[in-house]
């Protein structure tokens, strides 16, 4: 598991998650998570989890940790790019009626488009 941290004109900080978020790579982050609680440059944090090829009890925790420490601030915290085995994961715990999920079937669904 790794991050990356870009930094966006609209003071958005977007954080690119690569690997598994399991027990064993949620040891790895938890330093650069702290760090991005730290940091307060940015108001809004969006976590990109289209390279997540798997994610546990332990990547929840990580995610709900990080959003309750954001919101103590006053900070934002979105998810991105969920899919497959993360993203069902994600709406079976029903993360998304708490913190904003960004996919490419929600912009789907609130703009009206479908597959065929």
């Amino acid at each position: 598991m790794r991050l990356e941290h870009v930094n966006t004109d609209a003071g958005e900080l977007v954080v690119t998650f690569f690997g598994e978020l399991d027990a064993l790579g949620c040891t790895h982050i938890r330093p650069e998570l702290e760090a991005i609680v730290a940091s307060k440059d940015s108001q809004r944090v969006t976590l990109n989890l289209r390279e997540v090829s798997f994610i546990d009890s332990s990547g929840i925790g990580a995610i709900v940790y990080l959003y309750k420490r954001l919101k103590s601030q006053g900070r934002i915290l979105d998810i991105s790019g969920a899919r497959g085995q993360a993203l069902e994961l994600i709406e079976l715990l029903r993360i998304d009626t708490v913190i904003t999920l960004k996919s490419n079937a929600a912009r789907l669904k609130n703009t009206g488009a479908s597959h065929v």
